[in-house]
Protein backbone atom coordinates (compact mmCIF):
# COMPACT_ATOMS: atom_id res chain seq x y z
CA UNK A 1 0.00 0.00 0.00
CA UNK A 2 1.20 3.48 -0.86
CA UNK A 3 1.82 5.94 1.96
CA UNK A 4 0.46 9.44 1.30
CA UNK A 5 1.10 12.46 3.50
CA UNK A 6 -1.01 15.59 3.35
CA UNK A 7 -1.99 18.51 5.43
CA UNK A 8 -5.60 18.83 6.52
CA UNK A 9 -8.24 19.64 8.53
CA UNK A 10 -10.92 21.22 10.69
CA UNK A 11 -13.63 20.57 13.23
CA UNK A 12 -16.96 18.94 13.93
CA UNK A 13 -19.02 18.07 16.98
CA UNK A 14 -18.82 14.69 18.70
CA UNK A 15 -22.56 14.13 18.53
CA UNK A 16 -22.86 14.65 14.80
CA UNK A 17 -22.72 11.06 13.59
CA UNK A 18 -25.98 10.25 15.37
CA UNK A 19 -27.90 13.27 14.14
CA UNK A 20 -31.30 12.82 12.54
CA UNK A 21 -31.87 15.18 9.65
CA UNK A 22 -35.10 17.22 9.76
CA UNK A 23 -37.14 17.42 6.58
CA UNK A 24 -38.40 20.96 6.89
CA UNK A 25 -35.46 22.53 5.02
CA UNK A 26 -34.23 24.63 7.95
CA UNK A 27 -30.88 24.23 9.65
CA UNK A 28 -32.09 24.08 13.20
CA UNK A 29 -31.74 27.83 13.74
CA UNK A 30 -28.02 27.76 12.98
CA UNK A 31 -27.12 30.70 10.76
CA UNK A 32 -24.88 29.51 7.99
CA UNK A 33 -21.87 31.64 7.14
CA UNK A 34 -19.92 29.11 5.11
CA UNK A 35 -21.10 29.51 1.50
CA UNK A 36 -24.08 29.74 -0.79
CA UNK A 37 -24.01 26.01 -1.46
CA UNK A 38 -27.21 24.14 -0.56
CA UNK A 39 -27.37 22.09 2.60
CA UNK A 40 -26.93 18.45 1.63
CA UNK A 41 -30.47 17.69 2.82
CA UNK A 42 -31.68 20.29 0.29
CA UNK A 43 -29.42 18.80 -2.39
CA UNK A 44 -30.01 15.04 -2.21
CA UNK A 45 -33.11 13.65 -3.94
CA UNK A 46 -34.56 10.41 -5.28
CA UNK A 47 -36.71 9.38 -8.23
CA UNK A 48 -39.98 7.78 -7.18
CA UNK A 49 -43.27 6.67 -8.67
CA UNK A 50 -46.70 5.40 -7.66
CA UNK A 51 -45.50 2.72 -5.20
CA UNK A 52 -42.99 5.00 -3.46
CA UNK A 53 -43.05 4.59 0.34
CA UNK A 54 -42.43 7.91 2.12
CA UNK A 55 -41.75 6.36 5.54
CA UNK A 56 -39.06 4.10 4.08
CA UNK A 57 -37.33 6.53 1.72
CA UNK A 58 -37.66 9.45 4.09
CA UNK A 59 -34.59 7.96 5.77
CA UNK A 60 -32.40 8.84 2.77
CA UNK A 61 -33.64 12.25 1.58
CA UNK A 62 -36.49 14.78 1.65
CA UNK A 63 -36.65 15.62 -2.08
CA UNK A 64 -38.53 13.36 -4.50
CA UNK A 65 -39.15 13.48 -8.25
CA UNK A 66 -42.17 11.82 -9.85
CA UNK A 67 -42.83 10.72 -13.42
CA UNK A 68 -46.31 12.17 -14.01
CA UNK A 69 -47.52 10.77 -17.32
CA UNK A 70 -49.87 13.00 -19.30
CA UNK A 71 -51.43 9.84 -20.77
CA UNK A 72 -52.56 8.88 -17.27
CA UNK A 73 -54.52 12.13 -17.12
CA UNK A 74 -56.09 12.11 -20.60
CA UNK A 75 -56.51 9.69 -23.50
CA UNK A 76 -55.25 12.31 -25.93
CA UNK A 77 -54.24 15.99 -25.91
CA UNK A 78 -57.37 18.07 -26.18
CA UNK A 79 -59.48 15.93 -23.86
CA UNK A 80 -61.14 17.42 -20.74
CA UNK A 81 -58.67 18.15 -17.92
CA UNK A 82 -59.84 16.51 -14.68
CA UNK A 83 -56.95 17.15 -12.26
CA UNK A 84 -56.29 15.45 -9.84
CA UNK A 85 -58.26 12.47 -11.23
CA UNK A 86 -56.83 10.25 -13.95
CA UNK A 87 -58.38 8.06 -16.62
CA UNK A 88 -57.00 4.96 -14.85
CA UNK A 89 -58.81 5.62 -11.56
CA UNK A 90 -55.95 7.27 -9.68
CA UNK A 91 -56.31 10.46 -7.70
CA UNK A 92 -52.89 12.12 -7.63
CA UNK A 93 -53.64 14.04 -4.44
CA UNK A 94 -55.08 11.10 -2.53
CA UNK A 95 -52.80 8.35 -3.83
CA UNK A 96 -49.45 10.03 -4.50
CA UNK A 97 -48.68 13.67 -3.75
CA UNK A 98 -50.76 13.94 -0.59
CA UNK A 99 -49.07 11.01 1.20
CA UNK A 100 -45.68 12.21 -0.02
CA UNK A 101 -46.28 15.65 1.43
CA UNK A 102 -47.49 14.14 4.70
CA UNK A 103 -44.28 12.09 4.75
CA UNK A 104 -42.21 15.28 4.69
CA UNK A 105 -41.23 15.28 1.02
CA UNK A 106 -40.90 18.19 -1.37
CA UNK A 107 -41.99 17.02 -4.84
CA UNK A 108 -40.72 17.83 -8.30
CA UNK A 109 -43.30 16.77 -10.92
CA UNK A 110 -41.90 15.62 -14.24
CA UNK A 111 -44.79 16.22 -16.68
CA UNK A 112 -43.86 13.31 -18.93
CA UNK A 113 -45.31 13.18 -22.43
CA UNK A 114 -45.07 9.34 -22.35
CA UNK A 115 -47.03 7.84 -25.30
CA UNK A 116 -47.63 11.37 -26.60
CA UNK A 117 -43.90 12.05 -26.83
CA UNK A 118 -40.55 10.96 -28.24
CA UNK A 119 -40.14 7.38 -29.39
CA UNK A 120 -43.85 7.01 -30.18
CA UNK A 121 -45.62 7.38 -33.49
CA UNK A 122 -47.42 10.46 -34.75
CA UNK A 123 -45.97 13.01 -32.32
CA UNK A 124 -46.85 15.98 -34.52
CA UNK A 125 -50.31 14.61 -35.32
CA UNK A 126 -51.13 14.14 -31.65
CA UNK A 127 -50.15 17.70 -30.75
CA UNK A 128 -51.24 19.55 -33.90
CA UNK A 129 -53.50 22.43 -32.91
CA UNK A 130 -53.16 21.66 -29.19
CA UNK A 131 -50.96 24.60 -28.16
CA UNK A 132 -53.77 26.24 -26.20
CA UNK A 133 -54.69 22.94 -24.58
CA UNK A 134 -51.05 22.40 -23.51
CA UNK A 135 -51.10 25.85 -21.88
CA UNK A 136 -54.41 25.08 -20.14
CA UNK A 137 -53.13 21.71 -18.94
CA UNK A 138 -49.97 22.96 -17.25
CA UNK A 139 -51.77 26.00 -15.88
CA UNK A 140 -54.27 23.67 -14.24
CA UNK A 141 -51.41 21.49 -12.96
CA UNK A 142 -49.54 24.41 -11.40
CA UNK A 143 -52.70 25.98 -9.98
CA UNK A 144 -53.73 22.77 -8.23
CA UNK A 145 -50.41 21.19 -7.20
CA UNK A 146 -48.16 24.27 -6.96
CA UNK A 147 -46.68 25.92 -3.86
CA UNK A 148 -49.05 28.93 -3.88
CA UNK A 149 -52.32 27.00 -4.03
CA UNK A 150 -54.38 25.43 -1.29
CA UNK A 151 -52.87 21.96 -1.77
CA UNK A 152 -49.14 22.85 -1.95
CA UNK A 153 -48.21 19.40 -3.23
CA UNK A 154 -45.26 20.32 -5.48
CA UNK A 155 -42.74 23.11 -5.92
CA UNK A 156 -41.46 22.51 -9.46
CA UNK A 157 -42.60 21.16 -12.82
CA UNK A 158 -40.50 19.67 -15.62
CA UNK A 159 -41.76 19.94 -19.18
CA UNK A 160 -41.26 16.36 -20.39
CA UNK A 161 -38.55 13.93 -19.39
CA UNK A 162 -36.25 12.78 -22.22
CA UNK A 163 -37.64 13.95 -25.58
CA UNK A 164 -34.16 14.18 -27.13
CA UNK A 165 -34.05 14.22 -30.92
CA UNK A 166 -37.02 11.85 -31.15
CA UNK A 167 -39.49 14.73 -31.42
CA UNK A 168 -40.10 17.38 -34.04
CA UNK A 169 -38.08 20.25 -32.58
CA UNK A 170 -40.18 23.21 -33.84
CA UNK A 171 -43.33 21.52 -32.55
CA UNK A 172 -41.68 20.75 -29.22
CA UNK A 173 -40.42 24.31 -28.89
CA UNK A 174 -43.97 25.61 -29.33
CA UNK A 175 -45.27 23.20 -26.72
CA UNK A 176 -42.46 24.08 -24.31
CA UNK A 177 -43.25 27.79 -24.59
CA UNK A 178 -46.97 27.27 -24.06
CA UNK A 179 -46.51 24.86 -21.15
CA UNK A 180 -43.95 27.10 -19.46
CA UNK A 181 -46.34 30.04 -19.76
CA UNK A 182 -49.09 27.88 -18.32
CA UNK A 183 -46.99 27.01 -15.28
CA UNK A 184 -45.98 30.65 -14.83
CA UNK A 185 -49.60 31.79 -14.95
CA UNK A 186 -50.86 28.90 -12.84
CA UNK A 187 -48.37 29.52 -10.02
CA UNK A 188 -45.62 32.14 -10.35
CA UNK A 189 -43.80 30.63 -7.37
CA UNK A 190 -43.42 27.22 -9.03
CA UNK A 191 -40.07 26.52 -10.67
CA UNK A 192 -40.16 25.64 -14.36
CA UNK A 193 -37.64 22.96 -15.30
CA UNK A 194 -36.46 22.01 -18.79
CA UNK A 195 -36.45 18.43 -20.06
CA UNK A 196 -33.11 16.69 -20.14
CA UNK A 197 -30.54 18.78 -21.98
CA UNK A 198 -26.80 18.60 -22.64
CA UNK A 199 -24.48 21.25 -24.03
CA UNK A 200 -23.56 18.99 -26.93
CA UNK A 201 -25.35 17.54 -29.97
CA UNK A 202 -28.70 15.95 -29.20
CA UNK A 203 -29.16 12.21 -28.86
CA UNK A 204 -32.27 10.09 -28.42
CA UNK A 205 -32.63 11.07 -24.76
CA UNK A 206 -31.20 14.57 -24.36
CA UNK A 207 -31.75 17.78 -26.31
CA UNK A 208 -28.98 20.16 -27.28
CA UNK A 209 -29.28 23.19 -24.99
CA UNK A 210 -28.07 25.34 -27.89
CA UNK A 211 -31.23 24.47 -29.84
CA UNK A 212 -33.59 27.07 -28.36
CA UNK A 213 -33.03 27.30 -24.60
CA UNK A 214 -30.89 30.41 -25.03
CA UNK A 215 -33.44 32.22 -27.21
CA UNK A 216 -34.50 35.61 -25.88
CA UNK A 217 -38.18 34.67 -25.74
CA UNK A 218 -37.51 31.35 -24.01
CA UNK A 219 -34.98 32.33 -21.35
CA UNK A 220 -37.54 34.09 -19.07
CA UNK A 221 -39.85 31.06 -19.14
CA UNK A 222 -37.76 28.57 -17.15
CA UNK A 223 -35.74 28.50 -13.95
CA UNK A 224 -33.79 25.24 -14.03
CA UNK A 225 -31.63 23.42 -16.58
CA UNK A 226 -32.12 19.68 -16.20
CA UNK A 227 -29.34 17.11 -16.78
CA UNK A 228 -29.44 13.32 -16.78
CA UNK A 229 -26.09 11.58 -16.66
CA UNK A 230 -24.98 7.98 -16.35
CA UNK A 231 -21.45 6.64 -16.22
CA UNK A 232 -21.89 4.51 -19.32
CA UNK A 233 -18.88 3.75 -21.49
CA UNK A 234 -18.82 3.39 -25.29
CA UNK A 235 -18.76 0.03 -26.96
CA UNK A 236 -15.20 -0.99 -27.77
CA UNK A 237 -12.96 -3.98 -28.30
CA UNK A 238 -13.10 -4.85 -24.61
CA UNK A 239 -16.60 -3.52 -23.84
CA UNK A 240 -19.41 -5.41 -25.61
CA UNK A 241 -22.11 -2.70 -25.39
CA UNK A 242 -22.90 0.96 -24.69
CA UNK A 243 -24.70 0.26 -21.41
CA UNK A 244 -21.98 -0.96 -19.06
CA UNK A 245 -20.86 1.58 -16.48
CA UNK A 246 -17.72 2.75 -14.74
CA UNK A 247 -16.84 4.36 -11.42
CA UNK A 248 -17.74 8.05 -10.93
CA UNK A 249 -14.27 9.60 -11.11
CA UNK A 250 -13.18 7.67 -14.23
CA UNK A 251 -12.08 10.42 -16.64
CA UNK A 252 -12.62 8.17 -19.66
CA UNK A 253 -16.39 8.59 -19.17
CA UNK A 254 -18.44 11.72 -19.91
CA UNK A 255 -20.37 11.25 -16.65
CA UNK A 256 -19.21 14.44 -14.95
CA UNK A 257 -18.13 16.19 -18.14
CA UNK A 258 -21.68 16.66 -19.48
CA UNK A 259 -22.66 18.32 -16.21
CA UNK A 260 -19.72 20.73 -16.32
CA UNK A 261 -20.41 21.53 -19.98
CA UNK A 262 -23.97 22.51 -19.04
CA UNK A 263 -22.66 24.67 -16.20
CA UNK A 264 -20.28 26.39 -18.61
CA UNK A 265 -23.10 27.06 -21.09
CA UNK A 266 -25.31 28.39 -18.32
CA UNK A 267 -22.57 30.73 -17.14
CA UNK A 268 -22.21 32.21 -20.61
CA UNK A 269 -25.75 32.08 -21.97
CA UNK A 270 -28.31 31.65 -19.18
CA UNK A 271 -26.95 33.35 -16.08
CA UNK A 272 -29.01 32.86 -12.95
CA UNK A 273 -30.53 29.52 -13.95
CA UNK A 274 -30.18 26.62 -11.52
CA UNK A 275 -28.81 23.27 -12.64
CA UNK A 276 -30.32 20.02 -11.39
CA UNK A 277 -29.07 16.53 -12.08
CA UNK A 278 -32.42 14.74 -11.98
CA UNK A 279 -31.17 11.27 -12.92
CA UNK A 280 -27.98 9.39 -12.15
CA UNK A 281 -27.52 5.88 -10.86
CA UNK A 282 -25.97 2.43 -10.84
CA UNK A 283 -27.45 -1.04 -11.31
CA UNK A 284 -26.85 -3.94 -8.94
CA UNK A 285 -28.76 -7.23 -9.10
CA UNK A 286 -27.96 -10.54 -7.43
CA UNK A 287 -25.60 -13.06 -9.09
CA UNK A 288 -28.30 -15.71 -9.39
CA UNK A 289 -30.53 -13.55 -11.60
CA UNK A 290 -27.55 -12.50 -13.70
CA UNK A 291 -27.31 -16.14 -14.75
CA UNK A 292 -30.85 -15.88 -16.11
CA UNK A 293 -30.35 -12.86 -18.37
CA UNK A 294 -32.52 -13.09 -21.45
CA UNK A 295 -33.01 -11.62 -24.89
CA UNK A 296 -31.22 -8.35 -25.63
CA UNK A 297 -29.41 -8.06 -22.30
CA UNK A 298 -27.90 -11.52 -22.64
CA UNK A 299 -26.95 -10.89 -26.26
CA UNK A 300 -25.27 -7.60 -25.35
CA UNK A 301 -23.62 -9.12 -22.26
CA UNK A 302 -24.92 -6.28 -20.09
CA UNK A 303 -23.32 -6.21 -16.61
CA UNK A 304 -24.25 -4.42 -13.43
CA UNK A 305 -22.05 -3.71 -10.43
CA UNK A 306 -22.05 -5.47 -7.08
CA UNK A 307 -24.22 -4.23 -4.25
CA UNK A 308 -21.16 -2.78 -2.52
CA UNK A 309 -19.95 -1.01 -5.65
CA UNK A 310 -23.42 0.46 -6.24
CA UNK A 311 -23.36 1.86 -2.71
CA UNK A 312 -19.85 3.29 -3.08
CA UNK A 313 -20.48 4.87 -6.47
CA UNK A 314 -23.82 6.44 -5.52
CA UNK A 315 -22.31 8.10 -2.45
CA UNK A 316 -19.26 9.23 -4.38
CA UNK A 317 -21.51 10.59 -7.14
CA UNK A 318 -23.41 12.72 -4.64
CA UNK A 319 -20.06 13.98 -3.35
CA UNK A 320 -18.84 14.75 -6.87
CA UNK A 321 -21.99 16.68 -7.81
CA UNK A 322 -21.78 18.58 -4.52
CA UNK A 323 -18.43 20.06 -5.58
CA UNK A 324 -19.93 21.37 -8.83
CA UNK A 325 -22.26 24.32 -9.38
CA UNK A 326 -25.29 22.02 -9.11
CA UNK A 327 -28.29 22.83 -6.93
CA UNK A 328 -29.85 19.36 -6.66
CA UNK A 329 -29.07 15.73 -7.53
CA UNK A 330 -31.75 13.03 -7.70
CA UNK A 331 -30.59 9.41 -7.77
CA UNK A 332 -32.32 6.83 -9.92
CA UNK A 333 -34.09 4.75 -8.54
CA UNK A 334 -36.05 4.12 -5.37
CA UNK A 335 -36.79 0.39 -5.82
CA UNK A 336 -36.23 -2.50 -8.20
CA UNK A 337 -37.43 -6.08 -8.64
CA UNK A 338 -33.94 -7.54 -9.08
CA UNK A 339 -34.10 -7.74 -12.86
CA UNK A 340 -30.84 -8.21 -14.80
CA UNK A 341 -31.05 -5.28 -17.21
CA UNK A 342 -30.14 -1.62 -17.60
CA UNK A 343 -32.08 0.64 -15.16
CA UNK A 344 -34.01 -2.38 -13.83
CA UNK A 345 -31.65 -2.98 -10.90
CA UNK A 346 -31.02 0.64 -9.88
CA UNK A 347 -33.07 0.73 -6.69
CA UNK A 348 -31.85 1.60 -3.22
CA UNK A 349 -34.16 -1.23 -2.23
CA UNK A 350 -34.73 -4.62 -3.83
CA UNK A 351 -38.40 -5.56 -3.58
CA UNK A 352 -38.56 -2.87 -0.88
CA UNK A 353 -35.80 -4.47 1.21
CA UNK A 354 -32.82 -2.13 1.72
CA UNK A 355 -29.67 -2.83 -0.27
CA UNK A 356 -26.21 -1.77 0.87
CA UNK A 357 -26.77 1.43 -1.11
CA UNK A 358 -29.80 2.31 1.02
CA UNK A 359 -27.74 2.23 4.20
CA UNK A 360 -24.84 4.11 2.58
CA UNK A 361 -27.05 6.93 1.27
CA UNK A 362 -28.92 7.05 4.59
CA UNK A 363 -25.61 7.54 6.39
CA UNK A 364 -24.57 10.27 3.94
CA UNK A 365 -27.88 12.08 4.49
CA UNK A 366 -27.75 11.81 8.28
CA UNK A 367 -24.06 12.67 8.53
CA UNK A 368 -23.87 15.61 6.12
CA UNK A 369 -27.51 16.68 5.89
CA UNK A 370 -27.02 19.89 7.89
CA UNK A 371 -23.70 20.65 6.19
CA UNK A 372 -22.75 22.30 2.91
CA UNK A 373 -19.85 21.46 0.64
CA UNK A 374 -17.17 24.06 1.30
CA UNK A 375 -13.99 23.04 -0.50
CA UNK A 376 -11.82 20.36 -2.03
CA UNK A 377 -8.92 19.64 0.30
CA UNK A 378 -7.27 16.99 -1.86
CA UNK A 379 -8.12 15.68 -5.31
CA UNK A 380 -5.31 13.43 -6.45
CA UNK A 381 -6.69 11.32 -9.29
CA UNK A 382 -6.34 7.60 -8.67
CA UNK A 383 -4.90 8.20 -5.20
CA UNK A 384 -6.91 10.19 -2.68
CA UNK A 385 -9.90 12.56 -2.56
CA UNK A 386 -10.71 14.59 0.55
CA UNK A 387 -13.70 16.97 0.61
CA UNK A 388 -14.75 19.39 3.32
CA UNK A 389 -18.35 19.94 4.42
CA UNK A 390 -19.14 22.77 6.80
CA UNK A 391 -21.83 24.65 8.66
CA UNK A 392 -21.51 27.82 10.75
CA UNK A 393 -19.41 26.19 13.46
CA UNK A 394 -18.34 22.71 12.37
CA UNK A 395 -16.55 20.84 9.61
CA UNK A 396 -16.41 17.21 8.52
CA UNK A 397 -14.03 15.63 6.05
CA UNK A 398 -14.81 12.78 3.71
CA UNK A 399 -11.90 10.77 2.31
CA UNK A 400 -11.71 7.86 -0.13
CA UNK A 401 -9.70 6.22 -2.86
CA UNK A 402 -11.18 7.49 -6.17
CA UNK A 403 -10.69 4.15 -7.88
CA UNK A 404 -13.04 1.44 -9.03
CA UNK A 405 -13.93 -0.97 -11.79
CA UNK A 406 -16.02 -1.07 -14.95
CA UNK A 407 -19.10 -3.24 -14.50
CA UNK A 408 -18.05 -5.81 -17.11
CA UNK A 409 -14.60 -6.17 -15.52
CA UNK A 410 -15.70 -6.62 -11.90
CA UNK A 411 -15.01 -10.37 -11.73
CA UNK A 412 -11.88 -10.84 -9.62
CA UNK A 413 -11.42 -7.10 -9.02
CA UNK A 414 -9.36 -6.22 -5.95
CA UNK A 415 -10.43 -2.84 -4.50
CA UNK A 416 -7.67 -0.44 -3.59
CA UNK A 417 -6.71 0.48 -0.02
CA UNK A 418 -3.99 2.85 1.12
CA UNK A 419 -2.56 3.96 4.45
CA UNK A 420 -2.37 7.74 4.46
CA UNK A 421 -1.06 10.26 6.95
CA UNK A 422 -3.12 13.38 7.52
CA UNK A 423 -1.12 16.21 9.04
CA UNK A 424 -1.67 19.75 10.24
CA UNK A 425 -4.91 19.06 12.05
CA UNK A 426 -6.15 22.02 14.11
CA UNK A 427 -8.31 19.82 16.32
CA UNK A 428 -8.21 16.45 17.98
CA UNK A 429 -9.62 13.56 15.93
CA UNK A 430 -12.41 11.81 17.81
CA UNK A 431 -13.55 9.07 15.47
CA UNK A 432 -13.67 7.94 11.87
CA UNK A 433 -16.52 5.98 10.36
CA UNK A 434 -16.42 3.94 7.18
CA UNK A 435 -19.36 3.79 4.80
CA UNK A 436 -22.42 2.01 6.19
CA UNK A 437 -23.63 -1.07 4.32
CA UNK A 438 -26.08 -2.46 6.90
CA UNK A 439 -28.44 -1.26 9.60
CA UNK A 440 -26.91 -0.03 12.84
CA UNK A 441 -23.70 1.84 13.52
CA UNK A 442 -21.22 2.00 10.67
CA UNK A 443 -17.85 0.34 11.31
CA UNK A 444 -14.99 2.39 12.70
CA UNK A 445 -12.14 3.13 10.34
CA UNK A 446 -8.64 2.01 11.29
CA UNK A 447 -6.62 5.01 12.41
CA UNK A 448 -3.83 5.93 14.84
CA UNK A 449 -2.70 9.16 16.42
CA UNK A 450 0.76 10.07 15.10
CA UNK A 451 1.18 13.29 17.05
CA UNK A 452 -0.99 16.17 18.22
CA UNK A 453 -1.61 17.28 14.64
CA UNK A 454 -1.52 14.05 12.62
CA UNK A 455 -3.20 10.69 12.21
CA UNK A 456 -2.49 7.66 10.11
CA UNK A 457 -5.63 6.15 8.60
CA UNK A 458 -6.57 3.46 6.11
CA UNK A 459 -8.80 4.64 3.29
CA UNK A 460 -10.48 2.57 0.59
CA UNK A 461 -13.11 2.85 -2.11
CA UNK A 462 -15.85 3.33 0.48
CA UNK A 463 -15.85 6.94 1.73
CA UNK A 464 -14.69 7.51 5.32
CA UNK A 465 -16.15 10.29 7.49
CA UNK A 466 -13.59 11.77 9.88
CA UNK A 467 -14.79 13.63 12.97
CA UNK A 468 -12.74 16.10 15.00
CA UNK A 469 -13.30 18.11 18.15
CA UNK A 470 -12.22 21.72 18.60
Amino acid sequence: MKQIVLGLFSVATVSFFSCKTPKDGNNGGMEDTVSNKPLMKDFMGINGHFHFKPALYGQVCRLVRNYHNIDWDVKKPGDPITIPNTINNINWKRDVYGPWKEGGFETDICVQFASFGGGHDHFTDKWKGQEQWSYNYTKAMASFYGPSGAEKLATSFEIDNEPGRRVDLPMFRNLFVQMAKGIRDGDPKAKVVTPTIHARPADDYSQDVHSFYGDADVLPLYDVLNVHTYSTIPKSGNNPNNWNRTWPEDTSAVYLKVVQETIDWRNSSAKGKEIWVTEFGYDACTPDVMKDRKDWWEKLDWQGHTDLQQAQYLVRSFLAFATMDVNRAYLYYYNDDNEPSFHAASGLTRKFEPKMSFHAVKQLYETLGNFRFSRIVKQDYGQLYVYEFSNATNRIWVAWSPTGVKSHEKEGYQPREARVTLTGMPGKPISAKTMATAAGDAPNATWEQVDNNSISITIGESPTYILMKK
